[in-house]
């Protein structure tokens, strides 16, 4: 039941991308994105359908200095497809405002990984993300977090759906970007660019929990 429930998501992002060939021009889309890496297959894969922009707001990344790294590996990445493919791919960067972003995570430091925290920090980037979109008249909102092997796309997609109910204006684009060799694709990419591949999800929780795993390593 549960690889259905996942399976409808990606015939969703299907039945969306059919539908917009058959439109006169393209409608525009905003996607939440996290990093290079996740992006490299998706972005160019969208650009066929949607005049797309990415939206970088990811407070959760810590520290600072990865947040920054992270971002210029996109625009490098980017730089390179408007260049090479000749898209004209557009970044939102957000101020970044780790510390209060930080506050709102506290009360769920004991949560496991993919826990009730992750799904805060999901839905308050996706929201934000959502109230730019509205704000700004795009048509579609997504994220590209359900190409990530760490991310459940059914709990991501569902964050969209509730979210979609407090922004009537933008159509939320569901995806399962993880089908269709997606993984596989992503990987191609990055290898072809040279993508800064961090080694933990971006908070400091998994920042931390990312050292741990790297000092118990040493110690073998």
């Amino acid at each position: 039941m549960r690889a259905q429930k996942k399976k409808k998501y990606y015939y969703l992002q299907l039945q969306t991308l059919q539908e917009i060939k058959g439109f006169e021009s393209k409608p525009s889309l905003l996607m939440h994105v996290c990093c290079g890496v996740c992006a490299s297959y998706v972005a160019l894969y969208l650009s066929e359908y949607f005049n797309l922009t990415l939206y970088y707001n990811n407070d959760n990344i810590y520290p600072e200095e990865e947040y920054n790294r992270r971002y210029q590996e996109l625009v490098r990445l980017i730089d390179e497809y408007n260049s090479s493919y000749k898209t004209d791919i557009r970044i939102i960067r957000t101020e970044y405002d780790g510390i209060n972003y930080q506050k709102r995570l506290e009360p769920l430091a004991e949560e496991p990984e993919k826990g009730k925290r992750c799904l805060l920090c999901y839905t308050l980037r996706m929201k934000q993300a959502m109230q730019y979109a509205s704000d700004n008249n795009f048509d579609y909102f997504t994220t590209v977090m359900t190409i990530s092997r760490q991310k459940d796309s059914e709990v991501l997609n569902k964050v969209g759906e509730r979210l979609a109910l407090l922004f009537p204006k933008v159509k939320y684009f569901y995806s399962d970007f993880k089908k269709d060799n997606g993984l596989l694709k992503t990987a191609q990419f990055s290898n072809k660019y040279d993508l800064y591949r961090q080694q933990y999800c971006g908070c400091y929780y998994s920042y931390n929990d990312y050292l741990l795993r790297k000092e118990r390593k040493n110690e073998q």
